[in-house]
């Protein structure tokens, strides 16, 4: 996850750099069923509105968390499907709070409503995240339900009234893209806590041409918009949290916009961005399926390391016998194409590497979705890619 604002309230009031900080355990995003009551066109699940055998009883999710806990995870975000579709999920909520996790909800927000604000409010979610895919119609379409729009409008209102931080994300397609300025004008009305605009994770578009790709123009033009709301609102003493996930360029592009409006705080903020590192697939974010098979990350549901049922979580993460693993957590990632000669690499960490694998069969080969052009990443002016060594292939067979 990318931290507009954080980064932002640096250029504004600069402090010194501090060192690179390392979480104790990685994130846990945690698909705890895969039933969903929406249909969505860019799940990444294919959930549907029917019971999936083998998910995790009561028992074992607890299993699970006391291993978590012990292997020093600092955060579950608890996903589906739709979570709230868990008859267990209030107690397993309540459990993860008290064990001390910060402790997430991603839901679609249809099935928040008066019937259950109360319980939900009870648990203390640090976080309610509710999906929109743009303003009533296009929302409606992409969810494949009528009224939608509406319903997680209404189930983000509650939580907002009953004191619980929520938020909006945004799944960016060349099909919404064009109401992003209206949604965004939305969350400033409601006054909603946080925006998350996540890339999307596709898979067959060309390597070529990033300068006149439709793709790359439209993602660039969403965050000049992100970083220009964000900027003026930080100037107005309003702090929102902008985020962005799924396409770590976004940290050399607000590089580029820092050097533009404010240089004299570029070579700090270059430091704060290498402390990041950009892509922590594999290190600082991982996944739990509903059947508890591992993932490096929510994306990677091809590719499974293990399984809770049969392993603890901290013996899965821990083995240094995946090659996949092995490769995310090496610095630098061994990617190729112009990923490999990019002057941005320590920033983005080579960016996501399950688009890379998913045009290519290679999982270190270069992203797709970098919308930065050859200039931009200092790509030698005798690049060529045959020069470079043929990259090994990850195969997905476990």
């Amino acid at each position: 996850m990318f931290r507009i604002t954080q980064y932002m309230q640096t250029l504004l009031n600069p402090e010194p750099v501090g060192p690179a900080r390392k979480p104790p355990g990685p994130v846990v995003i945690w698909n705890l069923i895969r039933r969903c009551n929406l249909t969505c066109k860019h799940c990444y699940s294919i959930s549907a509105d029917i019971d999936f055998p083998g998910e995790l009883s009561t028992q074992e999710v607890f299993t699970v968390m006391d291993d978590l806990k012990q292997f020093r995870v600092p955060v579950l975000i608890l996903s589906g499907g739709e979570p709230l579709l868990r008859r267990d999920i209030f107690e397993i909520s309540k459990r993860a709070k008290a064990m001390g996790f910060y402790v997430g909800l991603s839901s679609n927000g249809t099935l928040i409503n008066e019937s259950n604000i109360e319980k939900i409010a009870e648990v203390g979610y640090d976080y309610v995240g509710v999906s929109l895919d743009g303003i009533r119609d296009t929302h409606d379409t992409f969810r494949q339900k009528k009224g939608a729009f509406d319903e997680s409008l209404h189930g983000i209102e509650l939580c907002r009234q009953h004191g619980i931080k929520a938020g909006v994300r945004f799944t960016l397609t060349q099909d919404n893209s064009h109401e992003l300025p209206q949604l965004l004008d939305l969350v400033a009305e409601r006054e909603i806590d946080k925006f998350y605009l996540s890339h999307l994770n596709y898979s067959g578009r060309g390597n070529r041409h990033r300068k006149h790709d439709v793709f790359h123009q439209t993602t660039r033009q969403a965050l000049d918009l992100l970083f220009e709301r964000c900027w003026d609102e930080l100037q107005r003493s309003i702090v929102r949290e902008y985020v962005t996930g799924n396409n770590d360029a976004d940290g050399p592009y607000l590089l580029q916009w820092a050097q533009k409006n404010v240089p004299d705080q570029v070579e700090p903020l270059r430091q704060r961005l290498i402390n990041w590192g950009g892509n922590s697939s594999g290190q600082n974010i991982s996944n739990i399926d509903n059947l508890g098979n591992v993932h490096p990350d929510t994306f990677w549901w091809d590719y499974s390391l293990g399984n809770v049922k049969e392993r603890p979580f901290s013996q899965i993460w821990s083995d240094p016998r995946d090659d996949l693993m092995a490769g995310f957590r090496q610095k630098p990632r061994p990617v190729h194409g112009r990923c490999g000669v990019c002057q941005y690499l320590n920033i983005c960490g080579g960016n996501t590497r399950v688009r890379a694998w998913q045009l290519t069969g290679n999982a270190w080969a270069e992203d797709p979705a970098c919308y930065l052009d050859d200039d931009e990443i200092g790509l030698p002016a005798d690049y060529s890619e045959e020069r470079l060594p043929l990259p090994n292939r990850i195969p997905l067979a476990q």
